[in-house]
């Protein structure tokens, strides 16, 4: 008779991790359908709308994915597209298929996660061909290379690898046509916050050393030491979720300092707040007017407790300390 497994805190803390991904999907789906921004990829991966978001939740997140495709999308035209984007913690996110729509697609676009999340999200794109078609047209032969835990095609690769073993994602990212003298954007939206501070310092780490000309873009919380800091740190306690990497999250200065001592050249930080007012105010205007705002001053409170910290190293001078809001 078999050994029953035994389940460690661990498991039960990247159970609880992974469960973040769900949350997220259904709240940009949601958001989505309401029409904050057009996804047109996110159905495929979330069928339901599911229940309703509250008005602050859908401008957060209105703001977190215009930030993060604001500087994205900036790296992909000043790189012409001679580049090379790595999605850390990527879970269910559309952005590839965005890019592709958009004729802003890079040399590669790759996807690293949990092995159970890449499992579901490759099962998905195989079963749903607005998703896997998208795939087969940037490719070249006629079999993609396919197992339980990685897809590789020549634009797109999906890898299930735990973020925080650096050498095996270091192996597999090379194994999988990784270039290290094309200029590389990497991408983390609430993933480092989960890491302890050795854990995600050897990830960035990782990525200087790796990568002599790139750009780094961090979403996450900021300016966590304030009581409604700690509210957040509780509740996401009582869901198992341990903030490993809050450390890093005190102030703006103290995201930055992660990347400066980690071998980047050059950082920069914006709380969320000041993200939603440097973003085309035409569009804001017009989600503000999808839904009626009851509770701004809660609004205020959430995006000041998250930001985007963005980081670069530029040896090919192609003027990345350049690129913002």
């Amino acid at each position: 008779m078999a050994a029953r497994q035994t389940f460690t805190d661990s498991d039960t803390a990247d159970e609880a991790v992974r469960a973040t991904c769900d949350d997220a999907t259904t709240c940009k789906r949601f958001a989505s359908s309401k029409g904050y921004w057009k996804d047109p990829y996110i159905q495929y991966f979330v069928r339901s709308v599911g229940d309703r978001k509250a008005p602050e939740i859908n401008r957060g997140y209105y703001a977190r994915i215009r930030g993060v495709n604001n500087l994205l999308d900036a790296f992909v035209r000043r790189t012409d597209c001679n580049c090379q984007i790595i999605n850390l913690g990527a879970g269910l996110d559309t952005t590839f298929w965005r890019l592709k729509d958009e004729n802003l697609m890079p040399k590669k676009y790759f996807e690293v996660d949990f092995p159970t999340v890449v499992a579901r999200k490759i099962h998905n794109i195989k079963t749903k061909p607005p998703l896997s078609k998208p795939l087969i047209e940037t490719h070249s032969t006629d079999s993609l290379l396919l197992d339980g835990q990685s897809l590789d095609s020549d634009r797109y690769c999906i890898i299930g690898i735990d973020l925080r073993d650096v050498v095996t994602l270091d192996e597999k990212l090379k194994r999988f046509q990784l270039n290290p003298e094309i200029p590389t954007l990497l991408v983390s939206e609430c993933v480092l916050v989960y890491m302890s501070p050795a854990q995600s310092s050897r990830l960035l780490h990782w990525a200087a050393e790796t990568f002599h000309t790139a750009m780094f873009i961090n979403y996450e919380q900021a300016n966590m030491g304030d009581r409604f800091g700690q509210v957040m740190i509780e509740n996401l306690r009582r869901r198992q979720c341990n903030l490993s990497g809050v450390e890093a999250c005190k102030s703006l200065d103290s995201q930055k300092e992660r990347f400066l001592q980690s071998g980047w050249e050059h950082a920069d930080a914006l709380d969320m707040m000041t993200v939603y007012g440097l973003l085309p105010q035409d569009d804001v205007a017009r989600i503000e007017s999808l839904e009626f705002l009851d509770e701004k001053e809660l609004l205020q409170q959430l995006l000041q407790h998250y930001c985007i910290c963005w980081a670069n190293k530029d040896k090919l001078r192609l003027g990345l300390s350049e690129l913002s809001f």
